[in-house]
């Protein structure tokens, strides 16, 4: 009885010998690395976002405000000079979408900065208005 007790003990301790040097090996393989998985992982995330920008020419969806559209290119050039010398702060950009001569304003990210900037810009274009689009995001 007392053999049989040793050697379930021997089987025991050997068992746990094992088991702490398995565990130990497992954290210093695994656990070393966690930070240059991290550093891979990120360097991957940046070149994925590099090659997204420029698959899309560095342009998301947005919302841009139409400030003017008809077929005459010389009011087109006009409205862009008069909302220039009025409102700074946007960028203004000049198009041309069959049949007509369009002139949009801003790149905003969300239609609630369109609607904020659209209050302000409708004092002197009335009949302005959101359009949704590609922006330039910087």
């Amino acid at each position: 009885m007392y053999f049989f007790y040793l050697y379930s003990m021997n089987h025991l301790l050997k068992f746990f010998i094992i088991f702490w040097v398995f565990l130990f090996n497992f954290n210093y393989l695994f656990g070393q690395d966690s930070q240059t998985q991290t550093q891979l992982k990120v360097k991957q995330l940046v070149e994925k976002k590099a090659e997204y920008n420029r698959l899309t020419n560095g342009e998301i969806d947005g919302y841009r405000i139409k400030i003017h559209f008809g077929g005459d290119r010389e009011n087109a050039k006009t409205v862009k000079t008069k909302f220039t010398a009025a409102f700074t702060e946007y960028n203004i950009y000049e198009e041309y979408q069959q049949p007509n001569f369009v002139v949009l304003v801003g790149d905003f990210k969300t239609k609630l900065e369109a609607y904020e900037a659209l209050k302000k810009i409708q004092i002197e274009f009335p009949n302005a208005f959101i359009v949704k689009g590609k922006i330039k995001v910087n």
